[in-house]
């Protein structure tokens, strides 16, 4: 948002709202904006341009005697430029190439040792009085272009004839000393007020501790102007009323289309905006001056798109497969969001963005139809990015506008569009109005908020009175009533921010100014915060899972549907973005083995033959939503891989069985996996004759699933023959470390390791021949001794298809005394007994 001073101290001057602004200084001032309002990204001295500029009189203008296309001028200063050259009569000679000059002509010129407006910026140019076709020229009458006030360079600028020859160009026209404040537009996103020049000399006064008074015209409630010519015939439809809650049109007739006053002209250029003609400068000049977009359409033109006698706008949606020709000359195909204008038979506007070319205001315009709307910022917003169509007008409606302010500014507009362009008045206004009735009533988006001094104070830490709070929000036009200290406060319409109590805290400390606030540190206990047991559980999943040589990943939390596919998941349970940071990943986990099962093919193609990732996070299913709240799962998962080139022995399954039990570091149990379990999306990767339920021997609790994967997940992911691993209840873990000290005494003594080999049929498990030969040692064993039991060899003959042998290692030491052979041996053989009793198992 670009803010000249100038401009600002004249606006004040003409509507006296707040005089004492003309004495701030330019270093005051932007140390202020930047601390109290928002960042300056850049301050330009613009009257430092037009330095030496100086306004004269063509006196004489003949045809230059030695070139067809050239004019010899002899200009009047008034005799104010010194150290130039002049005839007997003191008129100085300049040759001219502009069309249109003439004698009688009022001009700008630059004379010898001046520096061309257009260049100061990139190369300066300075002229000097040179000689062109055998006669000299001192210095030079400007065009717009040169003069870096527009684009044209068709002629010279012509000024206003009542301008005295030898006056200042740069004070004629309020350019002497002027500097434009480049603010940053992202530091107003909640003030919409503050893209518009009224909105920024108010909060300058307020900030500066001055009393704003905005001009009369700008006020809610005003009486339409009278009809003064022959009605023009239109019709107003609004079918979105959710989106475009005002929409608020007037005829005129009788407009002359032309070039706009000199300071209209310099006024746009001071903001950045560039003079198109009279009718759409004043639109720009007043959306520049409140921040209230507005729109003219030639009313003709708009009457021969419409099928009836009379011209028709319509806010609708788009229709499929509908186009329009723009402004800018894109043509676009509008999106669902967009809101259009339209005639009853075509589109002729995008609402809030940009007009279309077909309703353009052009030389040829006798009579418009001015629009002052408002539309809803997010719309506007979501067009804008969908078309890439970033406008004036979007930039200010995309903050939200006051619904409030259309009919004060587009009768403003209507006032001086009749001095400045000569229309008249060819209707009443057509105020479609969908703002709630008790908001136009109190002219005030929201209610009055009661609140105190004291509610103030204990939130900046001051000590301000009822009396300085009401002063500090009736300089920025708050209504202020204070009944015994306590305090009523009202917006003004142009707010859309002011809503809580809090809303008014933030005013009155930005106002009164941060750099004020007493410089302490808030008061807190120094009792330490309580532990996060989860969190600190995950960090000691972490430690132990990096001590086993495992390496931890981080993937995103969303995944593509394909992996869910190749992974055996129905992507169906998955909750899908609609707003996905990238399309193959636009459904939300189920679980986390996917995501480390995705990384194995390509850290091996790295080079990396065996290894061990884990991952902690997070997992979702649209099968587990409580009273809708969507249920989170914390997950610890483990995948171990082995490149088939080592040619690794055994089975995965134990690998991953083994990282799983020493993590935990209790007694777990393993069980096959349920039939209603193994089809689930928790285990569809799971080979079920591989893999094993999990849960917490002491608690029975369930903590998880470990096992090998299913051929066809393995193929689709390129996994590797060896490749197992687990996905278990961090929760659940988190309670089993919590409760394990990570110590277990050592004996002094030897120990001893003894295997036992037993043949039993192939339909008995693992786990129950191994749990029956753990209870039979622990009922036998003597008092004070430990010991293990672990798996090393199931073995399958071809030539006995109905038996199995498995090998058990017993390892068992004692804490008082050593134990001999004989002993463990004894222990195998009670062992072997109630095996052979219960099983019908057979020692080899």
């Amino acid at each position: 948002m670009k803010l000249s001073l100038n401009q600002l101290k004249q606006f004040t001057l003409d509507y006296n709202s707040s005089a004492d602004l003309l004495d701030i200084s330019v270093n005051s001032l932007v140390e202020k904006i930047g601390a109290q309002l928002g960042a300056i990204d850049e301050v330009d001295k613009l009257g430092d341009k037009y330095k030496g500029i100086v306004i004269v009189k063509v006196v004489e203008c003949v045809k230059h005697p030695n070139a067809d296309k050239l004019s010899l001028c002899k200009i009047d200063d008034g005799g104010h430029v010194q150290d130039v050259p002049r005839d007997d009569q003191g008129l100085i000679n300049v040759v001219c190439g502009a069309p249109n000059v003439r004698a009688g002509l009022t001009v700008a010129w630059l004379p010898p040792g001046s520096i061309v407006p257009d260049s100061a910026s990139k190369e300066p140019f300075k002229l000097e009085a040179r000689e062109i076709r055998g006669e000299i020229s001192n210095g030079m009458l400007a065009s717009p272009k040169e003069l870096a006030l527009n684009d044209s360079r068709d002629g010279i600028l012509e000024l206003d004839q009542d301008k005295l020859a030898g006056s200042d160009f740069a004070e004629a026209y309020y350019l002497k000393d002027d500097v434009i404040l480049d603010i940053e537009n992202k530091m107003f996103t909640h003030r919409p007020d503050c893209f518009g020049l009224i909105g920024l000399a108010r909060e300058i006064a307020g900030i500066e501790s001055k009393a704003f008074k905005s001009p009369d015209w700008y006020k809610v409630n005003l009486d339409s102007p009278v009809v003064e010519a022959e009605k023009l015939p239109f019709k107003v439809n609004n079918e979105l009323p959710e989106k475009v809650s005002r929409f608020t049109v007037i005829a005129m007739s009788d407009v002359k289309v032309g070039p706009s006053p000199l300071w209209l002209q310099i006024g746009l250029n001071k903001l950045g905006v560039r003079s198109i003609n009279n009718v759409v400068d004043l639109t720009n000049y007043y959306m520049l001056l409140t921040g209230q977009p507005l729109h003219a359409y030639d009313y003709d033109k708009l009457k021969k798109l419409s099928s009836g006698e009379e011209a028709v706008l319509t806010v609708r949606s788009p229709r499929p497969e509908e186009e329009i020709a723009l402004l800018n000359g894109k043509t676009v195909e509008p999106k669902s969001e967009t809101i259009m204008i339209a005639t009853d038979t075509k589109a002729i506007a995008i609402g809030g963005v940009m007009g279309g070319v077909e309703t353009e205001v052009d030389a040829t315009t006798k009579n418009i139809l001015i629009e002052c709307a408002n539309f809803n910022m997010y719309s506007v917003r979501r067009t804008s990015m969908a078309s890439g169509l970033f406008t004036d007008a979007v930039t200010r409606f995309t903050k939200g506008q006051s619904p409030l302010q259309t009919l004060c500014v587009l009768l403003k507009t209507v006032e001086d569009m009749k001095s400045i362009a000569g229309a008249k008045v060819a209707s009443e206004v057509i105020d479609n109005n969908n703002i709630e009735q008790v908001v136009m009533e109190r002219m005030s988006l929201f209610p009055s908020i009661e609140i105190s001094p004291d509610f103030i104070n204990a939130r900046l830490g001051l000590t301000l009175s009822d009396s300085e709070v009401s002063t500090i929000l009736s300089n920025v036009e708050f209504q202020v009533e204070n009944e015994g200290g306590n305090l009523t406060v009202s917006a003004p319409f142009w707010r859309t921010d002011i809503e809580l109590r809090e809303d008014i805290v933030e005013e009155v400390g930005r106002l009164y100014g941060y750099d004020k606030l007493p410089l302490a540190l808030p008061k807190r206990s120094l009792a330490p915060a309580a532990k996060d047991e989860l969190l600190e559980a995950k960090s000691q999943i972490r430690a132990r899972l990096s001590r086993y040589g495992a390496n931890e990943i981080l993937t995103y939390s969303f995944v593509d549907g394909n992996l869910l596919e190749k992974s055996g998941q129905d992507k169906a349970k998955a909750f899908e973005l609609s707003n996905a940071i990238r399309p193959e990943l636009q459904f939300y986990r189920l679980s986390l083995v996917p995501s480390l099962l995705d990384k194995v093919h390509p850290n091996q193609k790295a080079g990396y033959d065996e290894f061990a990732l884990f991952e902690i996070g997070k997992s979702h299913s649209l099968d587990q939503v409580n009273d809708g709240e969507i249920v989170e799962f914390e997950l610890t998962t483990l995948v171990v891989a082995s490149s088939d080139k080592l040619k690794k022995a055994g089975s995965a399954y134990y690998q991953a069985k083994d990282y799983l039990c020493a993590l935990a570091s209790t007694e777990l149990e393993f069980e096959p996996l349920p039939g209603n379990m193994a089809e689930s999306y928790m285990a569809a990767f799971y080979e079920p004759n591989r893999s094993a339920k999990v849960t917490v021997k002491s608690t029975q609790e369930f903590l998880g699933i470990v096992g090998e994967f299913k051929p066809l997940v393995s193929k689709n992911l390129k996994l590797p023959k060896y490749c197992s691993g687990f996905e278990v209840d961090t929760k659940v873990l988190s309670k089993l470390m919590k409760k394990s000290d990570n110590y277990k005494e050592l004996s002094r003594f030897p120990g001893i390791t003894q295997d036992i080999s037993l043949k039993v049929k192939k339909d008995v498990t693992y786990k129950s021949l191994s749990d029956l030969v753990s209870e039979s040692i622990t009922s036998s064993k003597p008092d004070k001794t430990t010991f293990s039991l672990s798996p090393r060899d199931i073995y399958e003959s071809e030539k006995d298809s109905e038996h199995k042998s498995i090998t058990l290692r017993l390892s068992i030491s004692c804490y008082t005394r050593t134990m001999t052979d004989n002993e463990v041996s004894q222990l195998l053989d009670a062992a072997a007994q109630a095996a052979s009793s219960q099983l019908h198992a057979e020692r080899l």
